[in-house]
């Protein structure tokens, strides 16, 4: 799986820490040219989508009787699917738990 998305997730993450914790970062936002968060989230999700899609298409054309897909290649390609899935399910766990405690913070 690709991790460039998650590393540039993590790179927003780390810069907008700085800004709560009142430091000022070398560059801030997509106008100074960093990363658009909205951006690369989709993009990790749009990843993870099309994982799944050609896995179960594998798995399809395996049940078919292709007999240009391998049992191997199919269970490892739907392995991956399930990983990256769960990986998403835990960043989109951590972020609402931010949020929440962004939200419950008293000023």
């Amino acid at each position: 799986m690709d991790t460039q998305g998650i590393e540039q997730m993590l790179s927003v993450l780390r810069s907008t820490a700085t800004q709560a914790g009142g430091s000022k970062p070398a560059e801030s936002g997509a106008a100074a040219g960093g990363v658009d968060f909205a951006q690369v989230l989709k993009s990790s999700i749009d990843q993870v989508n099309n994982a799944q899609k050609q896995a179960t298409q594998m798995a399809e054309n395996l049940a078919a009787g292709d007999s240009e897909q391998n049992l191997h290649e199919v269970m490892a390609a739907l392995q991956t699917a399930s990983i990256s899935f769960q990986e998403m399910v835990q960043v989109r766990n951590r972020l609402v738990s931010a949020y929440q405690d962004v939200m419950n913070m008293q000023v």
